[in-house]
């Protein structure tokens, strides 16, 4: 039975209008992002009177932006890596295995994403000094604090989705696995982990997209050397002007990678939440 009109005019006029609220913003910044300061600092003109592409290259002069880039891609990259790796572990020992305090460890990794982050600011900063007095390991500063906190953020949601895709994978897998004389990380990795592909991808741009954003614990984890592109933006603001014209092609340059790695693995991503988030 086909709807009615009625519901197909209603559709079409609200996803219309989503796609206009949706893509507004990038109009703005791309159309911004083609505009001399001048034109930019002044009252907004929808239809721009003149078009440069000057800015994309005063961006990488103004501030070191590719010093931020490389410094966020390596941050981001890391605790993407170690987030997924100790997840794959940690999914597997509660899911496939009983234990004492099963039910207790999973509540409580998943009750760790209630707090807000800025409860872990103070903390973490006093940690971090102190072990850099005590043992000498400088953290505070230092692109190791920043991966380590990124993957306390990250780790918690990425442990719960991978216990519910590993979940759904069916036991008889184990168990032929088993039968063909693999152990436990054999049939891991020969098994569960190529069954879990969607899973794993899922849970690899979301702690990729965790990091890579991050402004408050970078803003004060960091120095000038360790500074990330979330916190490097700031640099185009001066005491005398804001060059808008490169934030918004800064920021367009910044948001490339998110977005294409996001449509290259849209596909994963749809199907490994969907399938982490029902038992």
């Amino acid at each position: 039975m086909a709807p009615p009109k009625s519901f197909l005019v209603s559709r079409l006029v609200f996803l219309t209008l989503l796609t206009g609220f949706v893509l507004l913003p990038v109009y703005v910044m791309i159309s911004s992002s083609l505009k001399p300061l001048q034109d930019v600092s002044g009252k907004f003109q929808w239809i721009p009177s003149g078009l440069t592409i000057q800015p994309y290259f005063d961006i990488w002069k103004t501030v070191p932006l590719g010093h931020y880039f490389m410094n966020s891609l390596i941050v981001a990259g890391a605790a993407t890596v170690f987030s997924v790796v100790i997840a794959i572990f940690a999914a597997y020992a509660v899911s496939r295995y009983s234990f004492r305090g099963k039910r207790v460890f999973t509540v409580t990794v998943l009750s760790t994403q209630m707090f807000p982050g800025i409860l872990f600011l103070l903390p973490l900063f006093l940690i971090y000094v102190n072990i850099g007095n005590v043992t000498g390991i400088a953290l505070f500063g230092s692109r190791i604090g920043l991966i380590l906190t990124y993957l306390t953020f990250s780790l918690p949601f990425s442990i719960w989705m991978l216990i519910g895709y590993f979940d759904s994978v069916p036991r008889d897998l184990d168990e032929a696995a088993k039968v063909d004389g693999c152990g436990p990380l054999g049939a891991l990795f020969r098994v569960i982990v190529p069954a879990a592909i969607p899973g794993i991808v899922a849970v690899a741009v979301y702690a990729f997209m965790t990091a890579w954003g991050e402004v408050l614990f970078a803003s004060v984890m960091t120095n000038d050397a360790t500074r990330t592109l979330a916190v490097g933006l700031q640099g185009y603001s001066t005491q005398n002007d804001v060059y808008w014209n490169q934030v918004m092609a800064a920021s367009l340059v910044v948001s490339l990678p998110v977005v294409g790695g996001f449509l290259l693995l849209q596909r994963y991503l749809v199907t490994g939440l969907t399938a982490g988030a029902v038992k």
